[in-house]
């Protein structure tokens, strides 16, 4: 057995965690800007929340994606985004099924979780940044769930690629700064 040896801070100045900027470069894994749910837990919305409950939760945990769950059956049945709920999507279903808005729930504007274009974590895994930010250009998505096949073939969520996410990480605001210099 390996014994750990222990030593003493010596920067008494040191920076808060977490404060200092955080960004990718487009050659850098993939799988930094990914968020993995072996790490952090997935954001979820009962199917059966009004949306804008579901809204102000995501609001609330600072995600703009969540995947909506049955909650009797304890499972993902779709992914609901902020950019549904404000978009033209509850206005629609309003107008077909002349509802007002607050009876407008998740399982009524999400996407179904069979609808959902997935990427591969074998994939990701291999992939950089720049790959991933292309992806999300050519498809036109804002967000795509991350799946893991176990050897049985079972699949299962693994993690989220977030288009804004992305882009913000990739923009580095020196880089903005020194194109003004001349």
């Amino acid at each position: 057995m390996s014994i750990l040896s222990l030593t003493v801070v010596t920067n008494t100045r040191l920076q808060i965690p977490g404060l200092d900027p955080w960004y990718a470069d487009p050659q850098d894994p993939a799988l930094t800007v990914m968020t993995d749910f072996r790490e952090r837990a997935s954001v979820t919305v009962p199917d059966t929340a009004s949306i804008d409950e579901a809204l102000e939760h995501m609001r609330h945990t600072g995600v703009r994606c969540a995947f909506a769950i049955d909650e009797r059956r304890r499972i993902v049945v779709g992914l609901i985004t902020a950019y549904d709920i404000t978009g033209e999507k509850p206005m629609q279903y309003m107008q077909s099924r002349e509802v007002p808005r607050r009876e407008v729930l998740v399982r009524d504007i999400m996407q179904e979780i069979s609808e959902c274009r997935v990427a591969d974590i074998k994939q990701i895994e291999r992939a950089t940044v720049a790959a991933v930010s292309n992806m999300f250009v050519r498809n036109r998505l804002t967000h795509v769930p991350v799946m893991e096949t176990s050897e049985t073939g079972e699949q299962r969520l693994r993690g989220l690629l977030s288009a804004a996410k992305i882009k913000r990480l990739l923009m580095r605001p020196e880089s903005i700064g020194h194109s003004n210099l001349a």
